[in-house]
């Protein structure tokens, strides 16, 4: 992809289909790692969703330091780390870590929501040290302190200092970004001075808000000024109707998620297809198709286009959602490696007309 065209990264959440275990769910996303990072894909991040059927990506750190180790150029990242589920000084750690590792690749993505069910928040919070979601901010800011190589400086008892790094000696720390879906997070971005990221793909609502605030109340901090992007599903096939076919099992389990009702895997395309889907589902699914990225290469690249420029984006990440045919290899995600590879292709010949 040439540099006339807008950057395209990636986002996984890891989707784990009807025919797949968690081991293969996986590998089908280090194989789709490893094909983002050879044609020429800026980012790869990873989400943190719990308890959910079809989701994977549970650990985004574990995840991170696994793709990384096998690639080679692509920044690798998080999109996001729940931040009210962890302890702040463990996030700093692990991060700083995984850039030692992996020096200028690593990227620290964090969200406020919880990413999971109440349930699972209160499991999380009686198995383990969080914080809380009304000190984001602070934790926010205490995660900047830790990483920098000159550390933190905390006041114990009788005023004395002590000092404390995530990691002893670090050389370069990894690139922090708040992620959202709101005006909160936008306005506490540019409040930091932290570069910003909207989940359109979430809900493809209040995006333009959202990014107009962050530009208009922006103050120079991490970053010296705005830096943003957004994300959206995507499905590129070589016909608009195989597209929209493989499309089909994504919106199926977005529309179940916003009815409320039971979750399972991914479903296979056939079986996404038999399916019938009650009225207020499908008015779900049809409102969501709409605002995704479906068609051929071409028209994905100018939907892909079209988001840039009216957003005022120079990046946009794709959360690649096709799912694959009956017969499939359990360890594979051809539909998904061949949107990566036909958007790729289509943005280049767009580039260079």
């Amino acid at each position: 992809m040439t540099s006339s065209a807008p950057r395209v990264s990636v986002l996984d959440l890891v989707p784990v289909r009807s025919d797949q275990t968690t081991s293969d769910a996986i590998a089908a996303s280090v194989s789709l790692a490893k094909r983002a990072d050879t044609l020429g894909y800026h980012r790869y991040w990873v989400a943190e969703h719990h308890n959910m059927q079809a989701v994977a990506a549970t650990n985004p750190p574990v995840l991170i330091a696994m793709l990384a180790a096998v690639t080679e150029r692509i920044r690798v990242g998080s999109g996001g780390v729940m931040l009210p589920n962890h302890a702040p000084l463990v996030i700093a750690e692990q991060f700083a870590a995984i850039e030692a590792a992996f020096p200028g690749r690593i990227d620290l993505g964090i969200g406020r929501a919880p990413g999971s069910d109440p349930v699972i928040t209160a499991l999380l919070r009686s198995t383990g040290t969080t914080s809380e979601v009304d000190r984001f901010p602070e934790n926010v800011q205490d995660i900047l302190a830790l990483l920098n190589p000159d550390g933190a400086t905390l006041r114990i008892g009788g005023g004395r200092e002590y000092e404390v790094r995530a990691t002893p000696s670090a050389a370069s720390v990894p690139d922090l970004w708040l992620l959202g879906s709101s005006d909160y997070s936008a306005t506490l971005a540019a409040t930091l001075g932290l570069p910003y990221v909207f989940a359109h793909h979430f809900s493809g609502e209040g995006t333009q808000r959202a990014l107009d605030l962050y530009r208009g109340s922006f103050t120079p901090g991490v970053t010296d000024a705005p830096r943003t992007f957004l994300t959206v599903n995507a499905v590129v096939a070589e016909t608009a109707q195989e597209a929209r076919e493989l499309a089909v099992p994504q919106l199926l389990h977005m529309a179940r998620l916003r009815s409320g009702l039971p979750l399972t895997a991914q479903s296979l395309v056939e079986d996404a297809l038999a399916e019938e889907v009650a009225s207020p589902q499908q008015s779900i699914m049809d409102g969501m198709a709409e605002r995704w990225v479906i068609g051929t290469p071409g028209q994905a690249a100018d939907g892909i286009r079209k988001l840039a420029e009216r957003f005022a984006v120079d990046e946009v990440m794709i959360a690649p959602v096709a799912s694959a045919r009956r017969g499939t290899d359990p360890r594979t995600s051809p539909a998904r490696e061949r949107t990566l590879e036909l958007l790729a292709d289509a943005l280049q010949t767009f580039a260079s007309e």
